[in-house]
This record gives structure tokens, sequence and C-alpha cells, in this order.
């Protein structure tokens, strides 16, 4: 095995000295990753305060039918605006998020005690409305609610007849539980850090060495080929994993500064936490360095291999994005997908929840098997001398 771990100190010494491969392997995804949410995150809940605070500007069409609202909605700090000529046009045109619109029949309505209509134009589909939507239909609905209760009391009827069910919430989950809800793409984050750690160095010791003539004396030496191979992969599998160490040291740094102290969340990961997610993402980057070493092994150019890194880096994202759109129940079948539970046990381990070991294990040994049946394919395509000279 000599031969294989002098390939190993050969790689590691050449991508130490390479600044380029230290950058791209153990620095821009483990610094820019956790940076850019954390950055994120602050800008998206100033945002939205500073949105929450802002006094709401109403316009309101048909004013005249119903003055006690009016009053009301100013009494809490609305300000009404003239009636537009065009609400649905200035709502279109992002003049303004929500116009309310009070009907002709409102007046009857209200004086016969029946629901008196009242429009509320929006258009959802612009996220920066939502706030002021909500807070428009908030104030609808509490005035609603008060003057029906008004109207009870005048009737002699206790206005807790009208609930007849009183709804308690009893909250089972717990800081530690909640966080989740704000690290949802923490496993995304970790896979794509897992395959990008590792793709400079599969393309540069394979179709890199070939586009620079290098692979070729290197093979001349009397060292069977799977082994110099597996030197190669060995040393892109050990940048990934320190890829994925530094990723969850910067998140582990960072996460604390997210502003979600109100939403009572403890994102916090102890060293206990890091340890259980650093097993469970550790074959990922066994798998993505085999993957990668493999399909960089057909590749003429350096070039050449980037434009297949592009393609790769979207299968990690399938699993993460399926989970984000459609959550589900975790259940032991998923243990033996690779990269889908990943994603489910890391949610667990961060959610703080009891792990059953034999999930560990499925995970682990499934994802593995998968990962070294590549890695010995793409160790054994070097004995074909096609591939290696393909590059001629």
């Amino acid at each position: 095995m000599r031969g294989l771990s002098t390939v190993f100190r050969k790689e590691v010494r050449e991508n130490v000295r390479d600044r380029r491969a230290l950058f791209n392997s153990l620095l821009l995804g483990p610094l820019l990753f956790p940076l850019l949410f954390v950055g994120m995150m602050w800008f998206i809940s100033s945002a939205e305060q500073e949105r929450a605070e802002q006094p709401l500007e109403l316009p309101v069409v048909g004013a005249g039918y119903a003055p006690s609202l009016i009053r009301y909605l100013e009494q809490q700090g609305v300000l009404i605006q003239p009636e537009p000529a065009d609400p649905e046009a200035m709502v279109r045109n992002q003049e303004t998020p929500v116009v309310i619109r009070i009907l002709p029949e409102f007046p009857q309505r209200w004086a016969d005690g029946l629901p008196a209509p009242v429009e509320v134009i929006v258009d959802p589909s612009r996220q920066e409305s939502n706030t002021a939507i909500r807070r428009a239909k908030t104030l609808l609905l509490g005035y609603g609610q008060r003057i029906g209760s008004l109207r009870l009391q005048m009737r002699g009827v206790s206005p807790q007849l009208a609930s007849p069910i009183m709804l308690k919430d009893i909250d089972l989950s717990t800081p530690k539980s909640r966080a989740i809800l704000a690290v949802i793409f923490l496993p995304y984050v970790l896979m794509i850090t897992a395959f990008t750690g590792a793709t400079h160095l599969a393309m540069d010791t394979t179709a890199g060495e070939k586009e620079r003539k290098s692979l070729e004396p290197l093979l001349i030496n009397p060292v069977p080929r799977w082994q110099i191979m597996t030197g190669k992969m060995l040393t892109t599998t050990v940048f990934a994993m320190a890829s994925l160490a530094l990723t969850l040291v910067s998140f582990r740094i960072v996460l604390p500064y997210m502003p979600v102290g109100a939403f009572g969340m403890d994102l916090t990961l102890g060293l206990t936490t890091l340890l259980k997610i650093l097993l469970v993402i550790s074959p990922v980057a066994i798998l993505a360095a085999a993957l990668l070493t493999l399909l960089a092994s057909f590749a003429k150019s350096y070039r050449e291999a980037q434009s297949y890194m592009g393609l790769v880096i979207l299968i990690p994202m399938i699993p993460s994005l399926i989970f984000m759109a459609n959550p589900i129940k975790a259940e032991a079948w998923m243990m033996s997908v690779p990269l889908f539970s990943q994603n489910i046990l890391i949610g667990e381990i961060i959610r703080g929840e009891a792990v059953e070991l034999s999930w560990y294990s499925m995970s682990v040994v499934s994802t593995l098997v998968i990962g070294l049946a590549l890695a010995v394919l793409a160790a054994t395509l070097y004995n074909r001398p096609r591939l290696i000279f393909s590059g001629s």
C-alpha cells in the first residue's frame, strides 16, 4: 500500500500549495454559506419589523357607507387614504398593497343585523405586501368580532354562547425542536458543501492531470493503478470532510446571532450534536468524492469536467427540496436511501429527538456501500488505456 500513501501525500501537498484549491474546497463554502444565511435572516427580520412598525396607509372605497368602521380603523392608527379611481389597477401596479371597498348595500345589511360586505383588494403573490394585508384583515376581523359581541349583549345574550368550543393549544415543542424551522436549510447546505468541497480536487487530479500531461508519467510507475486512483480519491474525500467540518464549526459560531430569540428557538449546536451530524454526513463525502472522480475521469479537459460538475451539484438539491416542499414523517425504510436519510437524520438531531441506533447504521452503511462501489469502479477505470489517453 506504499504506492497509495505516496500518491495521497503527493496530492495533499500539491493541493495545499494550490491557493485556489484551498479557497474553493476549504474556505468558500464553509465561510460563505453561514455568513450569507445569517445576513439574509437579519435583512428579512429587519425588513419585516420595519413594515410592521410603519403606519398602515389604507385607501378606502365607499368610506361614507361605514363611518363607525372608519373611526375604529383610525383609532387603531390606520391612515385612511382618499378613494382611488381604479383600486384594482392601484394594487396591480403596486401603488398600494391593499385597498378596502365597502359596498353600497353595507348600511342596509348593517342596520338589519346581517353580514355586511367589505371587499379586500389584494395581490398575495407580492410577498412584500403580506404584512400590510395581514394587518388590514386582522383589524377588520377584530372589528367584526367586537360588534358581534356588542349585538349579543344588547339582546341579553352572553357572547360566550357564540363560541361553544374553547380551543387550548398544548405546545409540546421545545426551543430545540423549534430550531429546525429556522435551519431547515442546513441539510441542503451540508450536502452541497460535501460536493463543492470535493469538486475542485476531483477535477484537478483526473481531468486536470490529463490536460497537463502529468497523469501518464505517474501511471508508468510500478504501482497498481487502483492504488494511484484510490490515493487521489482519498485526498478528495479528506478535503470534502474538512470542508464539512469547517462548515459545521462556522454554523455553530454564527447561528446564535440569528434574530430568532422572539420565537423561543435554541439554535446552539453543542459538541455532541456536531459530532452526530458529522457522523451522518461523512459517508456523503465519500460518495461525492467517488462520483465526482468517476465523472471527471471521462472528461478530456478541465473545462469539460466543469460542465459535468454543474449537473452533478443538482443531485444533493433534490432530496432537500423535496423535504422543504413536502415534509413527511420519518420511517425506517428511508434510512436506506442515500441523501434522503441524511436530510431526515440531521433534522431529527437538531430537534433533539432520540434516534434509533439502527437508523444511524442503515444510513451510514447504505451510503458507504454505494460510495465504495463507485470508488471501486473509478479505480478500475484507469486500467483502460483508452480512458487514460483520452485527453491526447
